[in-house]
Order: C-alpha cells, then sequence, then structure tokens
C-alpha cells in the first residue's frame, strides 16, 4: 500500500507559545518498502495530498465550580481564591499572559436557581479584564452541578461556534464529586460522564483539573478519559491535581500552553481509528505514537513529553507526517 504523506516546517520562536506553521508542497510517497531511486509509480486510488500545518489559536472555555467547597484551604488560601490567582493574576495568571493567543472565554457554576446556572463571559482575544470581573464578581456556595453545565458549555459553542480553524477547549476546573441539582450524587456522576462523552462527540475536548488531593480521583480519570475519546484498555487521558496554588498555575499553564505549542492543525483529516498506523518524524527522529504524538482530533497532530519539548526548543524543526491511504478523510 503506498501511503499519503504530510510534510509541514515548524518555525517557533519561543517556548509555550503558538507560532507559525508553513506546508510544504506534498507529493506522492514512495512504496513503504522504497528506499528511494526509481520506485514504482503513484497509485490511482491514492492520490498525491498536500496538507498546510498552520498555528493554533484555541477558543477555549473555563468551567469553574464555585461550588461551597471552593471556600476550603489550599495551602495558606482558598480553593477559588487560588483558581482566580493561576488564572488572572496580573503577573502570572495563564490568561493574563496567554490572552493574545486564545479565544479565552469562562463560565462559573454552582445549583442557583434556575439550575444550572452559569455566570459567563463570552469568547474573545485580549479577555483577561473581563475574566476577572466576573471571578471576582461571584464567591462559592451550593453544591456541584458538573455534567448539567458542561451541557450547557457545548450548547453555547453550537450557538456560538468558534471562529474558522480553531478548535473548542473546554478546561473544567472542580474540587469534588460532582451532584445533580437535586443533589442526587450517584445520578450526577453518571451524568457527568455522558456529559464529557457527548462534549467530544461534539468535537470539543474536555480537559480536567482537581483542585485539591485525593478528590473523586477514579471518577474524574473517568471523565477526562470520556472528554478525550479514550476508550477502555486505551491509555489514560492526561488528569490533573493541584494541591496547592503552584500546582494550579502549573497545570493551567501545562494544558493550555501544551495545545498552543505543540499541536499542529493540517488542512485535511485523518480517521481517528488509523491514526496509529501513521509515521511522525521531527528533525529527523521518528516518533512513537501514544507516547511521543498522538491525534488530538482528526486535523490536529500533538506532539508530547520529550517530543513536545524538543519541537519548543528548536529554532527551525521540521516536522512530517504519513498516513496509510485508508487513514486520510478526502
Amino acid at each position: 500500500m503506498k501511503n499519503l504523506t504530510v510534510a509541514f516546517v515548524a518555525l517557533l520562536t519561543t517556548a509555550c507559545t503558538a507560532s507559525t506553521y508553513e506546508g510544504e508542497t506534498g507529493e506522492t510517497a514512495p512504496d513503504a518498502g522504497d528506499t528511494g531511486g526509481g520506485g514504482g509509480g503513484p497509485d490511482a486510488s491514492c492520490p498525491a495530498v498536500m496538507f498546510t500545518a498552520t498555528s493554533i489559536t484555541p477558543s477555549i472555555q473555563l468551567l469553574i465550580d464555585r461550588s461551597g467547597s471552593m471556600n476550603e484551604a489550599i495551602g495558606a488560601t482558598t480553593r477559588y481564591s487560588a483558581v482566580r490567582s493561576a488564572l488572572v493574576d496580573q503577573t502570572n495568571g495563564v490568561v493574563s499572559k496567554l490572552q493574545g493567543k486564545a479565544y479565552f472565554g469562562a463560565s462559573l457554576y454552582s445549583t442557583d436557581t434556575p439550575c444550572p446556572t452559569l455566570y459567563s463571559v463570552p469568547r474573545t482575544l485580549n479577555n483577561r479584564d473581563s475574566i476577572a470581573t466576573l471571578i471576582n464578581s461571584q464567591s462559592p456556595g451550593g453544591n456541584t452541578p458538573t455534567g448539567g453545565s458542561i451541557d450547557k458549555v457545548v450548547a453555547d459553542f453550537a450557538a456560538n461556534p468558534p471562529p474558522a480553524n480553531s478548535p473548542p477547549l473546554i478546561v473544567l476546573a472542580t474540587d469534588g464529586l460532582p451532584n445533580n441539582c437535586d443533589g442526587n450524587a450517584t445520578a450526577g456522576q453518571q451524568k457527568a460522564i455522558q456529559a464529557a462523552t457527548a462534549s467530544y462527540a461534539a468535537g470539543i475536548r474536555l480537559f480536567i483539573l482537581a483542585v485539591g488531593n485525593g478528590i473523586a480521583d477514579n471518577h474524574l480519570q473517568s471523565m477526562a478519559n470520556a472528554g478525550a475519546g479514550v476508550q477502555a484498555g486505551q491509555t489514560n487521558a492526561p488528569y490533573y491535581v493541584a494541591n496547592s496554588a503552584q500546582d494550579l498555575t502549573n497545570a493551567f499553564n501545562q494544558i493550555i500552553g501544551g495545545v498552543l505549542s505543540c499541536e499542529l492543525m493540517i488542512n485535511g483529516n485523518v480517521d481517528e481509528a488509523q491514526a496509529m498506523g501513521g509515521t511522525v518524524v521531527l528533525n529527523g527522529m521518528t516518533l512513537t505514537y501514544g507516547t511521543e504524538w498522538t491525534l488530538a482530533t482528526p486535523n490536529t497532530i500533538k506532539l508530547l513529553g520529550a517530543a513536545c519539548e524538543a519541537l519548543k526548543a528548536s529554532t527551525n524543526p521540521t516536522v512530517t507526517a504519513s498516513f496509510p491511504c485508508g487513514a486520510v478523510l478526502l
């Protein structure tokens, strides 16, 4: 079988920031076993395709738990105050630093009537001040209707779609097990998993950040898996835990900074079920699927771990990716 080759050159200026990626003209790849020279002609069923990689400006809705337990301590401050600082501190807040590189919005949720009520600001660039005003205008109270709140954010993305080529994301910061508006915790956990699954099915990735240690770890890991489309038997999706205010800042930076700097969008789609058959090469080094790269969405490649760091550290890195013909959705 012949391969379709995706080739693009990445030009990075600084670590942890989005950059411009310009595509190269694609050619039909040689046979998988061809080492060069005059191999066989192109397969008519596998035409040459050019994919162009572009920098990503994601649309991120921050979904923040404001239930009563967010008043509990984390280090020398409260959980709610720590989230506020991690996001909108004038110097170190992730929104403050990256507001020009992502369309940030925010929603605070609890069991205010009608439940769930979300207090929100819409997604836009340079939105730090509006998000800070929103967080400062509310205080913790009530319970944790996480599932219904995720559903509302997903509905908002449908009603107010992101700009073209801006992948939608939800970053959930919560400190406990969810419940329904009637206080039923068991039903609330089931609803939260269903909502995370529906979010991914709608094309919206969901990242989970636990504010505090040992808080419903198994449930939140299940939510993280559902929100990333992970199936039974596959490697767990990343799930972030913050035990201090600094941990929160680090986690938000890791989630959002990773999306901005290590994801490469291509102007074509790959079948996610066949992505592991692809080959991604960074600066001449073949990367391992699942540990060094993955397909984040049908048209987005994400480098992981040391590969991500190598990409960010390279002055003029080259990334190539090839997929079996049947994996490319034309």
